[in-house]
């Protein structure tokens, strides 16, 4: 199957016609506010004239969406600018909740770091996961690697790290090229940034990585005594599988701790 994206103006008619056209299965809005008049709009108009047409809808943090996540990813500063959002875990569980009761699978954008989240992220009811910054840096993602630099009072020196650049829809330079579309900004002169642009080490080739990765997922469902995604969701449903506040002196706990120093190789 094949995806694209289209924004919410009038003007992306046309390339949604055009994607329909080269037989694209389905489309995604994007758009940083998933409840504005304009995919609401949208919405209607993909699914009045092509019904036969897949629609993943946000993004959105409560209860009437598909695609979930507002400000967790990790070039997006949303949260910090605009004070809108939620936490990724309990915005993916609300949704999914609603979701699930009439079938409708739910997207989880944004913050994924390591594979235990993905884990997290499914199990709280997400059918899939979104990843940006998991992917950025790998041979396959966009953009050409350079070597990163740091200053000293000497001047400007390359400390050898090979990196590639990495930023978000919402960051001014991103805006320059015409993303300001998703964030209502395309008509104001004064651009609001809801994003930073960085830098990602080289992680290689995600031939590499993803193999290992899916494993890691799949023993996190053994450990919950699930067979697949649907019985993960039905244990989250039935109780069995229960959730539980963790406060920031058990998550450090559950990591690597108290060593003089450590290699950590993830395969």
């Amino acid at each position: 199957m094949v995806g694209a994206a289209i924004g919410t103006r009038d003007s992306d008619k046309e390339r949604l016609e055009l994607l329909v056209k080269a037989g694209v299965d389905v489309v995604v809005l994007d758009s940083s506010q998933g409840n504005s008049i304009y995919q609401i709009e949208m919405i209607k108009y993909v699914k009045r004239t092509y019904p036969q047409l897949d629609v993943i809808g946000g993004n959105v943090v409560t209860m009437n969406g598909l695609r979930v996540g507002m400000g967790s990813g990790s070039i997006c500063t949303t949260q910090e600018v605009c004070a809108v959002g939620r936490g990724q875990a309990t915005a993916v569980y609300k949704v999914a909740s609603v979701a699930s009761q009439s079938g409708v699978p739910v997207i989880a954008d944004g913050g994924i770091q390591y594979s235990g989240q993905i884990v997290k992220a499914l199990v709280l009811g997400a059918s899939t996961v979104m990843m940006g910054g998991f992917l950025a840096g790998s041979t396959e993602a966009p953009g050409q690697y350079v070597n990163k630099c740091f200053f000293t009072l000497l001047g400007m020196h390359q400390d050898g790290t090979r990196v590639k650049k990495y930023r978000g829809m919402g960051s001014l330079e991103a805006m320059s090229k015409g993303s300001d579309q998703r964030y209502l900004g395309d008509k104001s002169k004064l651009k609001i940034a809801q994003g930073v642009v960085g830098a990602m080490p080289d992680k290689g080739s995600v031939l590499e990585f993803i193999p290992y990765t899916m494993q890691a997922v799949k023993q996190g469902f053994q450990d919950l005594g699930a067979s697949s995604l649907p019985s993960a969701h039905e244990l989250l449903r039935s109780q069995t599988l229960r959730l539980e506040v963790r406060t920031g002196a058990a998550i450090n706990e559950g990591g690597v701790h108290s060593l003089h120093s450590f290699v950590k190789k993830s395969f």
